[in-house]
């Protein structure tokens, strides 16, 4: 089955097994994927991810989740830039998310990184997610 939006879908799988309570969920593996999971874990959003391999070629990425207390660290997470509709962003018009309490993953030309990173960098590029 092919997926039009995969980063998309590694959200909604998150999104899914946060709230189910699960400790952890698994992702089809990309690079693009293993990057955003990089900068969701710098950002203390995550716990870890690690790359299993199933088979030669095919291997996945298992998301462990992170919770305080009880309930879910991310309270949101919500795919901004889609394939039918791509939104990019200059650093200096990158919107804040939640007054600063939340985190926009951008792809730049330094790779991905929070909007912390990028505006520290001076850099702006493809607005992939919100996270709060």
């Amino acid at each position: 089955m092919s997926l039009s939006d995969p980063l998309g879908d590694m959200l909604t799988r998150i999104r899914n097994a946060q709230r189910a309570r699960h400790a952890a969920c698994v992702a089809p593996a990309s690079k693009l994927r293993a990057n955003v999971l990089e900068a969701l874990r710098r950002e203390g959003y995550i716990r870890g991810f690690a790359q299993e391999d199933l088979r030669k070629g095919v291997a996945q990425l298992r998301i462990e989740l992170k919770y305080l207390d009880g309930e879910p660290v991310i309270k949101e997470i919500h795919r901004v830039s889609k394939p039918g509709r791509r939104v990019y962003s200059k650093i200096k018009e990158l919107p804040r998310v939640y007054a600063g309490l939340g985190v926009s993953i951008l792809s730049t030309p330094r790779g991905v990184l929070s909007d912390a990173e990028a505006r520290a960098a001076n850099v702006g590029g493809e607005v992939l997610c919100r996270v709060f």
